[in-house]
């Protein structure tokens, strides 16, 4: 059984860095379109914040994908649950993760779109834990930095739960 001990970042936290994260996005696509690529289900709050709050013409798109199948150790191959509904060729591609962790599954992710051909493709996450990394990948967005530790709340979950938590808080085994 899981128990929340501790807030983490705040909402207040997450909102500045929603905007700070957004102003970078704005200044480096200066004037052009932007398809935002948010992984289900945990990215849904983060991404939707995330394109409020960026002034340029910005369109999203949702993937869902999976690289344990049955099991809770990775296969290292990345299997895709939902695939996008347009094209990508030739467009700028931002895909929206809530939480790097050993950086495997999006790794594959970005190879697999890198072979549609977009005009770029680059990575933000709002949570990046660098300790349990696996496999390189350079993430060009990053929120915040985090310890190993359990993480809930703003669309991350524990067994679906605490999604919906506006703030993102640590829970332990009790």
């Amino acid at each position: 059984m899981y128990k929340l001990t501790d807030v983490l970042y705040s909402e207040k936290d997450i909102d500045a860095k929603v905007e700070e994260l957004a102003k970078k996005i704005e200044s480096d696509y200066k004037g052009e379109e932007i398809l935002l690529v948010g992984i289900l289900k945990g990215a849904c709050v983060f991404v939707a914040d995330l394109m409020r709050k960026i002034d340029l013409d910005v369109n999203i798109d949702f993937m869902s994908v999976s690289s344990y199948g049955s099991g809770t150790t990775s296969s290292g191959t990345v299997k895709i649950l939902k695939d996008l509904d347009v094209d990508i060729e030739g467009k700028n591609v931002l895909i929206v993760e809530d939480i790097i962790d050993s950086g495997a599954t999006l790794r594959n992710l970005y190879d697999t779109l890198l072979t549609r051909n977009p005009k770029s493709l680059k990575l933000c996450t709002l949570l990046d834990k660098p300790s349990r990394r696996k496999v390189e990948i350079g993430v060009d967005y990053i929120g915040f930095e985090i310890e190993d530790k359990f993480i809930v709340g703003y669309g991350v979950d524990y067994a679906e739960k605490f999604r919906n938590l506006p703030y993102i808080g640590i829970v332990e085994d009790v």
